[in-house]
């Protein structure tokens, strides 16, 4: 079953907006990573050209699969290319006849993350307004049954703001994958489901006010 989901799609809103990575992004990347490593010290990022290609190539790549949709972050005021982020393990369920979704060419569920930010970004909306892009997307125009998040079981900040925006922890999934500093990590798991969305949205938008 072909997928029909939109690969250019573009995600507007206030202070941001979310679009199709490609490689003309590259010097972008490595201009905004240029901070202090610690910024970056459970996340992997782009610092240099060849990393920035690589990170652009294997992203394109996924979405060319259909296992990805991969954005550059751009904020609006000055136009600036402030990061990325992604929706990323996209599945697709075998529903059987007679059921509603039969048919469905939509993800039924979906991860969000590769996501980082400039250091110049941090701590404003953008972190915010994007995750209200990507779940309206995904509950509303995909019709999604369910989006989740894994971080670095290290990255409490990370957690907080999975949090704060109305993830619910599910539980740590060990030695789950690799981490930005070469180790094999555990993950915290959260997630939001379709039924939760309506009073996440809610929160978000008071988030963003």
């Amino acid at each position: 079953m072909a997928s029909a989901i939109d690969k250019t799609a573009v995600l507007q809103g206030k202070y941001i907006r979310l679009e199709p990575l490609q490689p003309s992004h590259a010097a972008a990347f490595v201009a905004a990573t240029q901070a202090e490593p610690l910024i970056y010290q459970w996340t992997h990022v782009p610092r240099n050209d060849a990393e920035a290609a690589a990170y652009i190539d294997t992203a394109v790549a996924w979405r060319d699969a259909g296992t990805a949709v991969p954005f550059a972050t751009v904020r609006l005021e000055d136009g600036a290319v402030i990061g990325s982020t992604r929706f990323f393990n996209l599945e697709y369920w075998p529903w059987p006849a007679g059921q509603p979704r039969h048919g469905h060419k939509l993800p039924d569920v979906c991860e969000i993350g590769y996501t980082w930010l400039a250091r110049s970004a941090i701590r404003t909306a953008a972190n915010t307004e994007a995750k209200f892009l990507m779940l309206t997307h995904a509950f509303e125009t995909w019709g999604a049954l369910r989006v989740c998040f894994h971080t670095d079981l290290r990255n409490l900040r990370s957690q907080a703001a999975i949090a704060r925006i109305g993830g619910i922890r599910e539980g740590v999934l060990r030695v789950h994958r690799l981490a930005a500093d070469g180790m094999a990590r555990d993950s915290a798991r959260y997630s939001i489901i379709a039924k939760e969305w309506p009073g996440v949205k809610a929160r978000l938008s008071r988030l963003l006010m």
